[in-house]
């Protein structure tokens, strides 16, 4: 059973993931839910952060650390390979999200880091692509690549691979613009389940809040919801904030548009926006500017429809019943 479940997993990883990922982009695109947002500069910084660190900079810690361990831990070589599947999974499931949860919740508590970060937050949309919208320094730093790499030389690279089809699946659907989550706050039914869900794994709407431009509307909450496969890392930390709701604006109030590159590649490339906080004289950290009504995301005509009869049937059970 075990080794059945390896199998599934590890297509998924090799190419279910991949086909995850396309269908998720043309679903996003086929219902227009970037909502003409997604200009030229924002098609590069997506593309260049999606291929770049996959074609690059992953192969490149690879290679490195394949060459380092051995020097480093000479002896060491598959000395966990006895450690049985399922467990190997929750060693790395855990040592890669707790560690990734900090190296998360530092670049936006520690001043000097965010700009580092900046670039995950800078988009006004929510789209698959997000996940992988990351400063390329940021990247490469990932704490987690480099614990998880040393606990595949240790010899738990079944686990290893196993544990990244199904992180990448549940970063990748928590960042989609599509809320497959609302079915579980709608239904009476489904609330156990949306209970544990949304306390165990990032869904969109405790993601979505994360990437909010405000948290002014007691939605959004980029101050906390740092998780990224697992939520409870939140609920232990009391980072949590749990809505159940969309926010009505993403990205950062004072984006203005840094370029692609510097975005990629800040600070090797400084953004050309004066005041910006990726520009050669910009602050470490720029104030919040209040949002104006043309910023706050607009849902198609359809979602709006639905929200207003939603409004109205609500309205008219509050309405005594006539004899």
């Amino acid at each position: 059973m075990i080794e059945q479940i390896k199998q599934v997993i590890d297509n998924l990883n090799g190419y279910g993931f991949s086909v995850l990922v396309l269908v998720l982009g043309v679903l996003e695109f086929s219902f227009g839910l970037y909502k003409k947002r997604w200009n030229t500069n924002e098609k590069w910084v997506d593309i260049a952060c999606f291929t770049i660190p996959k074609l690059v900079v992953k192969p490149l810690v690879a290679y490195y650390s394949l060459l380092a361990l051995p020097a480093l831990l000479p002896t060491l070589k598959n000395t966990f390979d006895w450690v049985p599947f399922l467990w190997g999974c929750a060693i790395i499931a855990v040592a890669d999200d707790l560690t990734q949860y900090w190296y998360h919740r530092l670049h936006h508590q520690v001043p000097w880091l965010w700009r580092f970060h900046r670039t995950h937050h800078s988009a006004s949309y929510m789209g698959m692509a997000m996940a992988s919208r990351q400063n390329i320094i940021y990247t490469l730093f990932f704490s987690q690549t480099y614990l998880t790499a040393a606990l595949v030389y240790l010899g738990l690279g079944i686990p290893a691979i196993v544990v990244k089809g199904i992180k990448g699946t549940i970063t990748t659907l928590a960042h989609s613009s599509i809320p497959w989550d609302k079915p579980f706050y709608q239904y009476k039914v489904l609330h156990p389940l949306a209970w544990i869900l949304e306390r165990t794994i990032s869904t969109p709407a405790t993601h979505h809040a994360h990437h909010a431009a405000t948290t002014d509307d007691g939605v959004g909450y980029y101050k906390g919801n740092f998780g990224n496969m697992f939520f409870w890392w939140d609920i232990i930390f009391g980072t949590a904030h749990i809505s159940r709701q969309y926010p009505k604006a993403y990205g950062i109030s004072h984006y203005e548009g840094d370029q692609w590159y510097a975005q990629l590649a800040w600070p090797l490339f400084k953004s050309k926006v004066a005041g910006s906080e990726l520009a050669a004289d910009g602050p470490i950290i720029r104030e919040d500017v209040p949002l104006q009504p043309h910023q706050l995301y607009r849902p198609d005509p359809v979602v709006a429809l639905e929200a207003e009869q939603e409004q109205v049937d609500a309205q008219l059970q509050l309405q005594p019943v006539k004899a």
